[in-house]
Formats: C-alpha cells, sequence, structure tokens
C-alpha cells in the first residue's frame, strides 16, 4: 500500500483528525467496513487515555494542549483488521437475550459492545433508526461500523433478534478483552507510583517535558493457550471460585485458539468443565433452537459435524462423562444422528436442483437417564412440496451404538481415548438436559 501523506505529523505523533483519515484510508478494501470517525466520532474518547481500534488499543497522548496518538499504532491495527476474512453468511445472535448473566464488576469493560448495541436499537427502534441518528453523529464500536453489518430476523412474526458475523463478533470481544487488561494495567501502575514515589511527586511535572501520556509503558502479558488445567473439574465447584472470571481470560479460546476466552464452556448432563471458550465459540457449540425436547438442524452444523469435525469431537469429549460413555449430550446426539445418520433419508426436489429440501428437525421422547424408553423422531419442516413428514426413528441406544462406529472412522485419536474403562469417578445417573423452553439461553452447554 503506498504511503498516505498525512498532516499534522510531528515526532510520530499525528492529531485526531489526521488519524481519522489515515484509518479510514488504509483500511478502505478491507472486509469489515470501518468508520470514518473512529477517533472523533461517539464512542471514542482521547481523554480517557486510549481509542479502541480493531483489536488494538491504542495510546492517546496530550501534547500542546491536544490530543495525538501514534501513527504506527494506526497502521498495525489497520494492517491487522485488513487480514481479517469475513463471511457474512456466518452470523452469530447478538439478541435480545432474556437471561443475559451480569458480568463480574473486577470484568467490566466500558466497550460492553453488547450492550452498546442492543441499548442503540432497542432504544431507537431497530436498525433503520439507529442508522439515522439525530444529527447524523456516527456510531461505531473500536472503529468498526456494526450497523453496515447486522442482521435483523424476525421468528414467528412476533420477536426480532440480531446478529452479527462471526468475524466481527471476535474482533469486538478481542477488543474488549484487551481494553479490560490495559484498565488493570494502568491502575496496577497507578497504585504502584502511589506507594514508591513522595506526594509532592504527583503533583509537580517534569521540567521541559509538556507531553503527556496516559498510555501503558509496555504491553500487557500475552495470553497462554489452554493446555487441559481444568479437565476433570465440576463446574458447579469451579464457577465459585473467587478470581475465575479472570482466571479464565488469561487463555485463548480453546477452539478457535485466535481470540481471549470469556466463558467456561461445560456439559450440563454430567457437570464437568470441557474448557474456556470465546463467545463466539460458545454460541456456535450450542444446538439450534433447542426447546423442551426437540432441536432444529440448521446450517451450523455442517461446520461442525463436517468441516470441523475432529476439532469439535475432541472439545465435546473433553468431558469425562462423554468421553467414557463415547457419545454426546442428548441434544447434540440428536443433532448429529439427524444430520448425519438420517442425511441419505432427505428429500430432494427437481425445482431445487436436487439440493435437500427444508430444514431437518428433531424431537425426543425420554432422556438419556432412560435409554430404553429415549426415542429419537427426524422429521422435515419447510419443505416447498409440503412433504411434511418423518424421516427416521431411532432409539437413543441405536443412536449411540451409530455415533459411536462413525466416531470411530471419523476421528480414530478421539474414539481411542473413549471407553467403559475410563468410568471411574462418574455420577451413577447423568443429570437431566437444562432445556431452553424459548430458545434464547446464553448458558444452554
Amino acid at each position: 500500500m503506498p504511503e498516505l501523506a498525512i498532516e499534522g505529523r510531528t515526532g510520530g505523533l499525528i492529531i485526531l483528525g489526521a488519524a481519522d483519515a489515515l484509518w479510514t484510508g488504509l483500511t478502505a478494501g478491507s472486509a469489515v467496513p470501518t468508520a470514518s470517525g473512529a477517533f472523533t466520532g461517539f464512542p471514542a474518547d482521547a481523554q480517557v487515555g486510549y481509542i479502541l481500534l480493531g483489536g488494538h488499543v491504542v495510546a492517546t497522548v496530550q501534547t500542546g494542549g491536544r490530543w495525538s496518538v501514534p501513527e504506527m499504532g494506526v497502521r498495525r491495527a489497520a494492517a491487522d483488521l485488513n487480514a481479517v476474512e469475513m463471511d457474512r453468511q456466518d452470523l452469530v445472535r447478538i439478541g435480545p437475550f432474556r437471561h443475559v448473566p451480569r458480568p463480574e464488576q473486577s470484568q467490566g469493560t466500558p466497550l460492553r459492545w453488547r450492550q452498546r448495541i442492543m441499548g442503540e436499537l432497542q432504544g431507537l427502534g431497530g436498525p433503520e433508526r439507529a442508522a439515522r441518528r439525530e444529527g447524523g453523529r456516527p456510531c461505531h464500536l473500536a472503529g468498526i461500523d456494526w450497523r453496515r453489518m447486522l442482521v435483523e430476523q424476525t421468528r414467528d412474526r412476533t420477536m426480532r433478534t440480531w446478529w452479527l458475523p462471526r468475524a466481527v463478533v471476535q474482533l469486538l470481544d478481542g477488543a474488549e478483552h484487551r481494553e479490560a487488561r490495559w484498565l488493570r494495567a494502568a491502575q496496577a501502575r497507578r497504585a504502584s507510583a502511589a506507594v514508591t514515589e513522595p506526594p509532592s511527586q504527583h503533583q509537580q511535572p517534569r521540567a521541559g517535558d509538556n507531553r503527556r501520556t496516559t498510555g501503558p509503558d509496555r504491553p500487557p502479558a500475552p495470553l497462554r493457550p489452554y493446555t487441559g488445567e481444568l479437565e476433570g473439574h465440576l463446574y458447579s465447584v469451579l464457577s465459585r471460585k473467587p478470581g475465575i472470571s479472570g482466571k479464565v481470560a488469561g487463555w485463548t479460546c480453546a477452539v478457535c485458539r485466535t481470540v481471549p476466552a470469556a466463558v467456561l464452556d461445560h456439559c450440563h448432563e454430567h457437570g464437568y468443565v470441557r474448557a474456556p471458550v470465546c463467545q463466539s465459540c460458545n454460541t456456535l457449540e450450542r444446538p439450534d433452537h433447542l426447546y423442551s425436547n426437540d432441536i432444529r438442524v440448521a446450517d451450523r452444523y455442517t461446520r461442525l459435524f463436517d468441516t470441523d469435525t475432529v476439532h469439535w469431537l475432541r472439545h465435546w469429549h473433553r468431558c469425562p462423562g462423554c468421553r467414557a460413555r463415547t457419545t454426546l449430550p442428548l441434544p447434540h446426539l440428536a443433532a448429529w444422528t439427524a444430520h448425519t445418520a438420517c442425511r441419505p433419508l432427505r428429500p430432494t426436489h427437481h425445482t431445487r436442483g436436487r439440493t435437500p429440501c427444508g430444514v431437518l428437525r428433531v424431537s425426543w421422547t425420554g432422556s438419556q437417564n432412560t435409554p430404553r424408553s429415549c426415542l429419537l423422531t427426524v422429521t422435515v419442516d419447510f419443505c416447498p412440496a409440503g412433504e411434511h413428514r418423518v424421516l427416521a426413528q431411532v432409539p437413543y441406544r441405536e443412536a449411540v451404538e451409530r455415533f459411536g462406529t462413525w466416531l470411530a472412522e471419523t476421528a480414530p485419536a478421539v474414539a481411542a481415548a473413549a471407553g467403559p474403562d475410563r468410568l471411574d469417578g462418574l455420577p451413577a445417573q447423568s443429570r437431566p438436559v437444562i432445556a431452553d423452553i424459548s430458545g434464547e439461553g446464553l448458558a444452554l452447554f
């Protein structure tokens, strides 16, 4: 990319207006749309000491009465954003959710991008009005124009939900995490200075220095990869330990391994922690539209059971209960039965180029606690020819046997780590599936 001519550049610093122009110019070809007021438009605020830019924290500096930022910081953030690949069809639901867990005060950050977006959409009446803010004031998050990527969906003609591409969700999760670490580092530095320096030094500026910066002297420690430190721990015990949220945030996501972890994914049937994951992967891992005993199997299972199969199977089998019984939690097993085992039974039509029609749905009677009476029923919904019919009825034990055979063929390394010889210490009876009647839960699995 050719060098951009920048006005207002002094000593490696550029004023905020020039930084806006630089950011817009450098990211003009990015797959992720960016905002023109990344440094001067709401909610950017240079006086807090930093600006969020993509997945970066860029420190702000006050020189001669006006605020500036390091030019190299802007260029690094732009280069990283330009490298992001975004699939607009790979969406993550961002709200609204009926039961959103309140974050711990120590982990709260000013960005809180999900709350900001929900506040904009619900307060202004939807994305159309949010895009036409009073006075045309730009609204961005970490320099990203989220309004240009927001997707609204309506279910049952009554409930509106909002979605963003997964790549954008991961960017914003990363920005929120880095902001929290930046603030903790700045707070620790201030506390250390208050202890070691005489009180008079806090009020007297250094002679001959008219430059003030509130940025950190050095970047925070890098995230560490997750290597199974929490394996075998019960979520009910671990989640109550003080400071566990901060510890989780120190790992990279155990699934995508690219962004900071945010939550502990765990198995609700056996109660064991699987691994720390980011919000995006935690959303991907859940079944689509889970009801009390009914799942709609949509496109996300193409990734879970086709393109990224081995990786997800290894993740699910981090639960000792699922690994020992060589199976999956009932909703996932039901989804696998519909998506994989019953795939040859799915009808096709000439009008659609012989592509599978409709949407698969699987329901069950009974539970995994009573395997003899548990029956999975796979049906087709929304068939354009009206063929809303039952494809198959599979007993639970037969579904488990089919899954075990498929697992051995598809992921032999994962299958080799499973088996009945590892049943010691497991609960005598699995916990019941935690159902979400509304399909809106955030912590199903």
